[in-house]
């Protein structure tokens, strides 16, 4: 796991906070980036690594205004290339694109196929992130396409022998296919 995000979009800000003041600690101390979503002030000033942003909140350059330099901004492009390359152009660290498949874990507003991923690979250096609906069972295609990371929450928390044994094969899957 190379990051964690904390999303808990319908809970009060005290709320966010208490759960930060638990999880930076544990997740700095497995040198796990901690990234809140939506919001680079709360982010900020509750010492999160980052802040992942969507197309509807703070716009990228007052989020890194807000966040500094040092920190991870990482940007939400559903399926637009214009979008993604319009946040690289601007210093975004990564974009993401999804949803890939239905999800519960909110409401899709574009799919994304895995052609995006191929271009993105074949004409940009920096990261991207797959999101929607991962789950060990469809990650494969979205590696083989190029996705440099996967955002799971449900493929992880949903997960049928717990979420321990989730990472372990999201583990095994990534091996296995950059393998071949």
């Amino acid at each position: 796991m190379a990051c964690f995000q904390l999303r808990l979009k319908d809970l009060p800000e005290d709320d966010i906070r208490r759960a930060g003041e638990v999880l930076i600690p544990i997740a700095q101390a497995n040198d796990v980036a901690f990234l809140l979503n939506d919001d680079p002030n709360l982010a900020k000033s509750i010492g999160a690594d980052g802040v992942h942003i969507g197309q509807e909140d703070t716009p990228y350059k007052q989020a890194r205004a807000i966040m500094g330099d040092d920190a991870i901004v990482g940007v939400t492009c559903h399926d637009s290339r214009h979008l993604a390359m319009t946040a690289i152009e601007q210093g975004a660290d990564y974009v993401a694109f999804g949803a890939f498949y239905p999800t519960e874990t909110k409401t899709v507003k574009s799919t994304a196929t895995l052609e995006v991923l191929e271009w993105w690979q074949a004409m940009i250096e920096a990261p991207c992130v797959a999101i929607g609906g991962i789950t060990v069972d469809n990650a494969a295609p979205l590696i083989k396409s190029g996705a440099d990371f996967l955002a799971v929450s449900g493929g992880i928390w949903n997960y049928s022998d717990g979420p321990e044994k989730a990472v372990a094969e999201f583990n095994r899957v990534i091996d296995m296919t950059e393998a071949t």
